[in-house]
């Protein structure tokens, strides 16, 4: 059996590799159109900043170590032009000499991967992207030649342009950040969002929201809020598009997220071409719909899906949940499944808790302060989505979170699970714990909650907000129209309460669910303010972005 594989990196290299331990006798060809065939290419923003000193560390495998290691023909800086289906034939172009070429296949793995949609079409500055050794290569020559500080214009707010802001700021860049969208990190709900362009601007980044970029002269880069920005270059971060031209070329079916559609052992409309990575149509795990999610753990996971199948053990690929962590200037970002926005978008009914729990005991030295968003099915307890934002802890509680999503654990049952606890690294009670705590409460009616975006509206139709922090919590800052009644002083007081639907909030929501059961069981309408007030305070920082500072330079 011959299989051409086309294209390298996670899902090519996957499928290779995975079907040469399945399969000694096979002939396995791969052909990459780049220099480099299995290459590191999350950390080459790392690569850029300094992070990740020696270069060499990207390249994880050179053809010459994969013919080695797992006798792979491995044809670098060659192009598949065209698929011929009916001969099974693939042509194939020397990038370097313009030699044509054709090879047949038994079985054709397409990992041609996403392609970069670029929002310029001339610029007489330069433009890059950061998805290839060549783009770091490119970008740092710039970076080691500069004999007066460099300054730089970043396109695109995600995961990625983010990354690329992190680590130019420390290789001392002036970064301006240009995001069409009216937040960073659009995946992310608001409230979520705003910390992280907190840190952001603390950092000295200019960071241009709701803005594009319209074009470049004379080395300085025109916005749409007609400002103009220096830049000896720019990196174009606004996400990708599947690379689907040579499945269109022979005729494959493309589904209708635009991505190349594939059954669940990723097998094409061809029986005899299968396709892996970015440039793939995914299973939604929410909606069992078709989504792109260019992730390099699902381009991993479905090119040994593809040679399971190829060699004769095919198995399901699961659906997706999208999974995703970025770290931006010591906050760590992590998301599973679907966010408020697209929840409200879909009209799916929902439920939502915050929490703000510590990284570990907060008795033991070094506990951080994160912030979690949880997002549950209000018919049938499924746990929908989730957010995390803070420093230590949050990859391990988001991939707790995954983990129960695909097991199919319920945001209720979070409050059953064992997990490991010593002080230095959570607390008797887990932070997983505690989300299932609150979770609970809204699922048996004992805590109605309102979201802080709901505030504004409740007290226009008549509410009272009662603020149930100590008298110096609220002479700190507090929430316009909020009347102080600290929770100890509450049985107290509940005289003077107004007959009046109530909403009490505290500083994150652990009092105020105390202070709502109180009024509850003494016969108020009461509804707990969901993630007290830094949850309020966050959600309306994104309502009216402050100016950020235009630094003259940023230290090295």
């Amino acid at each position: 059996m011959k299989t051409v594989i086309v294209g390298g990196v996670a899902g090519g290299m996957s499928a290779a590799t995975r079907l040469r331990r399945l399969d000694e006798a096979a002939e396995i060809i791969v052909f990459e159109r780049g220099r480099y065939v299995s290459f590191a290419n999350c950390g080459l923003p790392y690569y850029v900043g300094g992070v990740i000193r020696d270069r060499g560390d990207l390249l994880l495998q050179t053809p010459e170590s994969l013919a080695s290691r797992f006798r792979l023909d491995v044809r670098i800086d060659h192009e598949v032009t065209r698929i011929d289906r009916e001969s099974k034939t693939v042509f194939v172009r020397d990038t370097l000499t313009g030699e044509e070429a054709s090879e047949s296949y038994d079985r054709l793995i397409l990992a041609a991967g996403a392609t970069t949609r670029s929002v310029l079409a001339h610029s007489d500055i330069p433009v890059h992207t950061l998805r290839t050794v060549d783009d770091v290569d490119r970008i740092t020559a710039i970076l080691d030649a500069a004999a007066s500080p460099v300054s730089a214009v970043v396109i695109g707010a995600g995961f990625i342009g983010l990354e690329a802001v992190e680590n130019l700021v420390l290789r001392g860049v002036a970064v301006t950040a240009v995001e069409f969208g009216p937040q960073i990190l659009g995946p992310l709900d608001a409230e979520m969002a705003a910390p992280v362009l907190d840190a952001l601007r603390a950092k000295g980044v200019d960071v241009r929201l709701g803005t594009a970029v319209k074009g470049t002269f004379g080395g300085r880069v025109q916005l749409s809020d007609d400002t103009d920005v220096a830049a000896d270059f720019l990196i174009e971060a606004t996400g990708v598009r599947p690379d689907t031209s040579l499945a269109e070329q022979a005729g494959l079916r493309i589904g209708e997220s635009g991505g190349i559609w594939v059954d669940d052992t990723q097998r094409t409309s061809d029986p005899s071409i299968y396709a892996v990575g970015d440039g793939v149509e995914k299973v939604d795990a929410i909606n069992a719909q078709p989504t792109r999610i260019a992730m390099a753990g699902l381009a991993n996971r479905h090119g040994r899906a593809s040679a399971d199948s190829i060699a004769g053990t095919p198995a399901s690929a699961a659906p997706a949940f999208g999974a995703a962590i970025v770290g931006v200037f010591g906050i760590t970002v992590a998301m599973v499944g679907w966010s408020e926005r697209r929840l409200v978008a879909e009209a799916r009914p929902h439920r939502i808790a915050h929490t703000h729990p510590a990284s570990h005991a907060t008795y033991y030295p070094g506990a951080e302060t994160m912030s979690i968003k949880l997002l549950i099915d209000s018919e049938t307890d499924a746990i929908l989505g989730a957010q995390i934002v803070g420093g230590s802890g949050v990859d391990k509680r988001i991939d707790i979170l995954a983990t129960a999503m695909a097991g199919g654990i319920t945001a209720s049952a979070l409050t059953r699970l064992e997990l490991a606890y010593a002080p230095q690294y959570a607390s008797a009670k887990d932070p997983i714990n505690q989300l299932g705590y609150v979770a609970d409460n809204l699922a048996t009616g004992s805590t109605r909650n309102l979201q802080w975006h709901e505030l504004e509206s409740a007290l226009e139709d008549g509410a009272v907000l009662i603020d149930v922090r100590t008298s110096g919590e609220f002479a700190a800052g507090s929430i316009p129209g909020a009347v102080n009644v600290p929770l100890d002083d509450l049985r107290e007081r509940l005289a003077e309460l107004p007959d009046a639907p109530l909403v009490v909030h505290c500083q994150v929501g652990q009092r105020g669910h105390t202070a709502a059961r109180i009024l509850s069981q003494n016969g108020f309408d009461v509804r707990n303010l969901d993630g007290g007030y830094r949850t309020w305070t966050a959600g309306v920082s994104t309502l009216t972005p402050a100016p950020a500072p235009v630094p003259e330079r940023i230290p090295a």
